[in-house]
């Protein structure tokens, strides 16, 4: 007999291969990152080169353990040149307020939608628009100034 294993995070389909998208419901633990969205991001950037992703906090979200929200942290800093864009859809206060303040961390744009924008959030996270459409952004070129463009020139 096989157990079968109710997760908390799942997979969407129905978006172009570049986008991930997933829904979070109950309580997420550290298995749904280890066992569904770590893998999912590593394939997905193996395949795609840059992804797009679509956060869905779900009805009936119940919150992250410790280990869950160390993960997605770890996540988004091993990962984040290979993100394009970011979409979080949630109607929870914190969870908006927390992306809206990790966002200029971010080098892609990120947008927070509410539920009832889930429409909107799939054109947004599905189009190639250009930076400038959307909530917080920062332009990031990935690149520290060596320490010599920081001296003055030598006469």
């Amino acid at each position: 007999m096989t157990e079968t294993v109710e997760r908390s995070l799942t997979i969407l389909t129905g978006f172009p291969a570049d986008v991930l998208a997933v829904e979070a419901r109950g309580h997420v633990g550290r298995s749904d990152y280890e066992e569904v969205l770590i893998p999912a991001v590593r394939d997905r950037v193996k395949a795609e080169g840059r992804l797009k992703m679509l956060y869905k906090i779900g009805p009936g979200f119940e919150g992250f353990s410790a280990g869950a929200a160390w993960d997605d942290a770890k996540l988004g800093f091993l990962h984040m040149g290979d993100f394009a864009r970011i979409a979080v859809v949630a109607d929870i206060d914190w969870i908006r307020m927390g992306v809206k303040l990790m966002a200029p961390l971010m080098a892609c744009p990120v947008h927070v939608f509410h539920l009832a924008e889930i429409e909107a959030a799939k054109d947004w996270i599905s189009s190639n628009e250009g930076p400038g459409h959307g909530g917080p952004e920062v332009d990031v070129q990935r690149k520290l100034p060596l320490g010599e463009d920081m001296m003055p020139p030598q006469p």
